[in-house]
């Protein structure tokens, strides 16, 4: 459930960020602000489980990031 939550959130970012990319860069920020968040809530267990529980939130800032910048290239790519 989490994973859909995920791609729902990527494909809403990367649409936004082509169609009003000055509008998306705040939403992203957010989006990344939170995950980070979880990212060194995760971090905190000790040792291996710390690493464990931290990637999927570090995995899911990098997926938004890219899916942001991706909107934004294509709306570079346009002819108009």
């Amino acid at each position: 459930m989490v994973i859909l939550g995920i791609v729902a959130v990527c494909v809403v970012l990367a649409v936004l960020a082509f169609v009003v990319p000055r509008l998306s860069r705040h939403p992203q920020r957010g989006t990344q602000r939170t995950l980070g968040a979880g990212a060194r809530a995760g971090g905190k267990a000790p040792g291996i489980l710390g690493r464990a529980f931290s990637k999927p939130f570090h995995s899911s800032s990098k997926a938004v990031g890219r899916s942001g910048s991706a909107g934004w290239r294509a709306r570079g790519h346009m002819p108009f």
